[in-house]
């Protein structure tokens, strides 16, 4: 049944990568989109033509925006390109970058965006491993486990018990416990542990209240959609929909706004 394991685990990814890729290119795109050099989205680009029309038109064209970037930083750019590349493309796109501009893309990037959009886009630029760290800060005190199919029991138990301890045991709930151990083992360890058999409902959980009510959680939001992009969103998304009766993107819409929500809609995908 390992077929229908990788099956199963390839559905769940909702940002697949790009299957003809190139870093130069990818990197020479976004070099220039924080340039201000002109760039035409893959979005837009069918309406080329139309604004290509000798007869005089309006400079924002028939659809009311125009397709090319002004002078500045084209967000847009940097959306296409690092929303739809696997984090491994990501680093490859990260030294191209180096190699070609002699720049730090990361920092590069720091410098020309800002608030919850550059939160966002960093996050995507971090190896996963790193971006747990980050967040997690000190708690983390070890690699992930998924580096190989074994699974510990006994350290399975012990989680079983944190979880215990840190939920249901006591008033309220230790959230770094919980942060911790769902973020730094693997799934097939985590299907161990009894209290996280519904180990999507949990993610459509922490999504869901992370838009619920007066303000956005954006740091739960960003975490889980970028930590959870390439491994199960997908089944997340399927889940999130059978508990609150609508879908993950329809909440991002009405919750964000801007560059921020449009890459966030990128890497959650289609949601019918």
């Amino acid at each position: 049944m390992a077929w229908w394991k990788a099956w199963v685990e390839q559905e769940g990814v909702s940002v697949k990568g790009s299957p003809h890729f190139n870093p130069d290119p990818d990197a020479e795109t976004l070099y220039k989109a924080m340039k201000g050099i002109g760039y035409v989205s893959p979005l837009l680009g069918h309406h080329a033509a139309a604004l290509s029309s000798p007869a005089p038109i309006s400079p924002w064209g028939k659809w009311g925006c125009s397709c090319h970037a002004p002078a500045g930083t084209n967000e847009q750019a940097i959306i296409d390109v690092l929303t739809k590349r696997s984090n491994a493309q990501r680093q490859q796109i990260a030294k191209s970058f180096k190699a070609q501009f002699g720049k730090d893309l990361i920092e590069t990037l720091k410098s020309e965006l800002s608030g919850k959009f550059e939160r966002l886009i960093i996050a995507l630029m971090y190896p996963p491993y790193r971006y747990e760290a980050k967040e997690l800060y000190d708690a983390m005190k070890g690699s992930r486990d998924d580096l190989s199919g074994y699974v510990d029991p006994g350290l399975a138990l012990q989680d079983a018990q944190d979880l215990y301890a840190a939920g249901e045991k006591i008033c309220g709930t230790d959230e770094m416990k919980f942060i911790t151990i769902l973020c730094t083992r693997s799934a097939t360890h985590l299907m161990r542990v009894k209290c996280t058999r519904n180990l999507h409902g949990y993610f459509a959980e922490r999504l869901y209240f992370a838009m619920k009510g007066a303000g956005t959680l954006d740091g739960t939001l960003i975490r889980n959609i970028v930590s959870r992009s390439e491994i199960d969103l997908n089944l997340i998304k399927n889940q999130f929909k059978k508990m609150y009766g609508k879908t993950l993107s329809s909440m991002i819409m009405e919750d964000t706004s801007g560059d921020y929500k449009n890459a966030l809609l990128n890497l959650v995908g289609s949601d019918l």
